[in-house]
């Protein structure tokens, strides 16, 4: 059976916290559950249990220090049919680095390289067709922060798909220096 797995960074219950007061008053939204709220490093997708294991032993051997981000903003990706609500973080260098050395380890298990340029952000919501309050609720947040938060870690995900929607779960964590 396949797994389906991303990389991600999980924000600390306090910049959670931050989120989920701004996460209302958006009619028609999707919105993402606390325990599912991260920040996506590289999205894998369904690959089977060696895959799995070679990333996992891959993902082992980068090296790179902690360094901090904070939330900076929010924005929007639309799509043909819907879109998603996110927030953004800053600084954006050192998380850029660290997801270019993940994606030489996905690369190094044999994964296809990722073609979408990087652009890290927190998804907050999501939507199909547009909804009417999308452009007051961007006003209204856009200067979205936080206290910076120290990044320690990064996770492998499994992302399971059930009725009530999508659950990650940990498949294994890794410190950073």
């Amino acid at each position: 059976m396949p797994h389906r797995l991303f990389i991600a960074i999980r924000p600390p219950e306090p910049v959670r916290d931050r989120l989920l007061d701004a996460m209302e008053g958006l009619e028609a939204a999707r919105w993402v559950d606390e325990d599912n709220l991260h920040l996506t490093l590289r999205f894998i997708g369904e690959v089977e249990r060696p895959v799995a294991e070679d990333l996992a032993a891959e993902l082992e051997r980068i090296r790179f220090d902690a360094f901090d981000i904070a939330l900076d903003g929010v924005g929007r990706f639309d799509r043909r049919r819907g879109g998603a609500l996110w927030a953004g973080v800053t600084p954006k260098d050192q998380l850029k680095a660290l997801a270019q050395k993940v994606e030489r380890a996905c690369q190094a298990t044999g994964l296809a390289p990722e073609r979408r340029a990087f652009h890290p952000h927190i998804t907050l919501a999501r939507w199909n067709g547009l909804p009417a309050s999308l452009d007051s609720f961007l006003e209204r947040h856009a200067a979205l922060t936080s206290e910076p938060w120290n990044v320690a870690e990064f996770i492998l995900c499994e992302s399971r798909l059930g009725r009530d929607g999508a659950h990650y779960e940990a498949v294994a964590t890794y410190p950073l220096g």
